[in-house]
């Protein structure tokens, strides 16, 4: 089985199986209250569910049963759902996995609450784990998982003051700073960390996942920033060009502003400084165009490659105590299928 066919069985397997447990606790909780109904909206459109996989691979790559690693699988994919509904009110996105995003369809303070609603659903499981893996563990996960909110916040924060400011100036260095707090953390890290934690019942040392998962979340970042400005649509699942509309210092934006000619440089800064439905669509255009003539999206691929190639040789620092296993090769070829996403 090559690599892409692995990853794609995988995630089938065991995103359906997430979906399953997580439909199941979503229901529960839906006969609660309204509020639980509308929050349930981003998690049960159909995704990859690739952090609730990663998590659950990981686990078992370390002797865990799936059992075991279901409840904090699914804690990660509804927090994750509560950052995309809140990031898409920051971003004024319109479409989220294809459909109007929820903000969109209820409104601002009603989004904003289910998004407040989906971060308390994403605790739960997590006390759940007591039973299953023991106090020790299930403290260690929710410390865990206290890290990764507070990465993330804290990286969605620097991207925010960014576009407020319309910062020029930044290099590739700040832009990776970013997106290992507001991107790593938590799709990579978070799910390797975790996995390997309640696999080994906390008898690693962590500390070698946050190479590994920094590596693989930066390519996957750059990779989804790319699709944005060159993807297709209807699997992409969001507005094309929507970063540009927003105003994200991408890797390619970033590039772009350090070697532009200082009038393009100012046309550029004009257009960033404006509201996303102020942007004229010549001017995205315009601006997108210069991109590709001044190679900064083939730059862009060349980092994503090589980010990459490092985590895969992370990964052989990462995973090194953890005996061959379908889970275990199925972690070892998402460096290289991040790169193929479409």
């Amino acid at each position: 089985m090559i690599a892409s066919d692995l990853v794609r069985s995988v995630l089938d397997e065991y995103g359906t199986l997430a979906q399953r447990a997580l439909a199941d606790y979503l229901e529960r909780e839906c006969q609660r209250s309204e509020v639980y109904r509308l929050a349930a909206d981003y998690p049960l459109r159909k995704g990859r569910s690739l952090r609730a996989s990663f998590c659950i691979a990981a686990a078992r790559a370390f002797g865990a049963s799936v059992d075991d690693a279901v409840r904090s699988a699914i804690s990660l994919e509804l927090l994750h759902n509560a950052f995309l509904v809140h990031d898409d009110i920051e971003d004024e996105s319109e479409e989220r996995r294809g459909r109007p995003t929820l903000h969109r369809l209820h409104g601002v303070p009603q989004a904003l609450n289910a998004g407040d609603a989906l971060v308390v659903l994403g605790l739960r499981p997590l006390l759940g784990n007591r039973a299953a893996l023991g106090p020790r563990v299930s403290w260690r996960i929710l410390e865990e998982a206290e890290r990764m909110v507070r990465e993330s916040v804290e990286g969605q924060a620097l991207e925010l003051r960014w576009r407020r400011d319309n910062t020029a100036g930044l290099t590739e260095s700040d832009y990776l700073m970013m997106t290992l707090k507001k991107t790593c953390w938590y799709t990579a890290i978070y799910p390797s960390r975790v996995g390997a934690l309640i696999g080994s019942r906390d008898g690693l040392n962590l500390d070698r996942f946050v190479r590994f998962g920094f590596f693989l979340g930066a390519a996957f970042q750059i990779q989804d920033d790319l699709l944005n400005l060159v993807g297709d649509h209807e699997k992409y699942g969001k507005e094309l060009e929507g970063d540009l509309r927003e105003g994200k210092r991408t890797l390619m934006l970033i590039r772009l502003l350090q070697g532009a000619r200082e009038v393009d440089c100012r046309r550029a800064l004009r257009l960033l400084a404006l509201g996303r439905d102020e942007k004229p669509t010549e001017e995205i255009t315009w601006l997108r165009d210069e991109m590709l003539r001044r190679d900064c999206i083939e730059y862009a691929r060349s980092v994503a490659h090589a980010l990459a190639g490092a985590a895969l040789h992370e990964f052989e620092v990462a995973f090194a105590h953890a005996p061959e296993s379908r889970d275990k090769r199925f972690i070892a070829s998402l460096p290289c299928w991040v790169l193929e996403r479409t």
